[in-house]
């Protein structure tokens, strides 16, 4: 949009002793009313632009991009954030990003996570779709964007050898990561369609206890909660310590698919540094076609997620333990967008959440120029 020129002045001819010269007007009245006029017509139209969408449009257009000098990285010691552990071990993500310096940060759950990026700690996050649904939510829209997708699946509800079946919970205390997180939203939505009281004293009352996943296994173990809803790889843990699968998620999806890790970026960030944005799905991108191109070599999997644990403080895992993880994950930069409706909804359900729009929440333009790039090739 060209700019206009301001009104050029109008010089004004002085008699004796500085005095406009007589017989002529003074010029300035009729030029504060025109500004007047301009700047009331402006303000109308701005108004009118604002309404309709087209001037938020031109200022978020408007926003002079960079690459940052630095991303600040948030994730989670999960097999099912494997892209993640990967794109840091073999360097993808460093090398996507050029000069901008990459930090890390290793968090629990998802909602701590989304509480570091809201307070302006970190920049961008592998997390559930609940904890970024409840921060858009809560900041009507203005906290984050989901750009990617990482990994779909790898959740079950796994349950102590005192319960045989979804009827015999009434009483019981099982646990989940983190209250609001992802797999807190599905257990407390599965435990209500199944008639329970979650959290209540009536006869079908089931409590739920959030804790880290490393301490559910340790209480499982000594029987001191009867289940818990766990993420990869904690969930085969479980079962190699004598717990067993009452319900893998996958069954409550169409197609079997549903988003348990994505990747969010604060809205601020993705408008001034978009290109910063794509490197680093860029090397999502690569972390996800290195996982899938070694599928069939276990032990290379192994030995990389493993070296990606220790990096993130988090203990290895045999072989075969992390082979029975990742049969039920399966990795993918599609956000599966179209569930989120659903999560949402169940987590109004749970009470985690708040019924509102979700439009502007899962953006993909970043991952779309990715995409296209990589179907061009080098």
């Amino acid at each position: 949009m060209d700019r206009q020129q301001p009104p050029a002045l109008t010089t004004v001819t002085a008699g004796d002793g500085g005095r406009p010269a007589a017989g002529r007007r003074r010029p300035g009245w009729p030029l504060v009313l025109t500004a007047l006029a301009l700047l009331t017509a402006l303000t109308v139209a701005a108004t009118v632009l604002r309404a309709n969408g087209t001037l938020a449009a031109w200022e978020q257009t408007a926003v002079e991009t960079s690459d940052a000098a630095e991303l600040r990285l948030g994730y989670f010691g999960n097999l099912t954030h494997g892209p993640a552990l990967v794109g840091l071990e073999n360097g993808h993500f460093a090398e996507e990003l050029g000069d901008t310096t990459l930090s890390t940060q290793v968090f629990n759950s998802g909602p701590t996570a989304v509480e570091a990026m809201n307070a302006g700690s970190i920049d961008a996050a592998f997390v559930g779709p609940n904890p970024a649904i409840n921060s858009f939510v809560r900041s009507q829209g203005r906290s984050l964007a989901v750009v990617a997708g990482a990994a779909s699946g790898g959740a079950q509800f796994v349950v102590g050898p005192g319960v045989t079946d979804a009827e015999d919970l009434a009483g019981r205390t099982v646990a989940s990561p983190e209250f609001g997180g992802t797999q807190d939203v599905a257990l407390r939505t599965w435990l209500t369609e199944q008639g329970y009281e979650v959290d209540g004293d009536g006869e079908r009352a089931v409590a739920i206890t959030p804790m880290a996943n490393g301490q559910t296994i340790s209480m499982l173990r000594q029987g001191r909660v009867d289940g818990a809803w766990l993420p990869q790889p904690w969930a085969t843990r479980a079962v190699q310590d004598g717990a067993r699968v009452l319900v893998d998620e996958r069954d409550l999806w169409a197609d079997g698919r549903y988003p348990t890790t994505v990747l969010v970026v604060r809205k601020d960030y993705l408008e001034r540094h978009p290109e910063t944005v794509e490197g680093l799905v860029r090397g999502l991108q690569r972390s996800v076609d290195w996982l899938d191109e070694h599928e069939d070599d276990p032990a290379l999997l192994a030995s990389t997620l493993n070296r990606g644990l220790e990096r993130a403080q988090t203990e290895t895992l045999p072989d075969e333990t992390v082979a029975g993880a990742l049969e039920a994950i399966e990795w993918t930069t599609d956000p599966l967008a179209d569930t989120y409706p659903q999560l949402l909804a169940d987590g109004v359900a749970a009470g985690t959440t708040d019924e509102a729009s979700l439009d502007g929440l899962v953006d993909t333009t970043v991952l779309d120029r990715v995409r296209a790039g990589s179907e061009e090739g080098p």
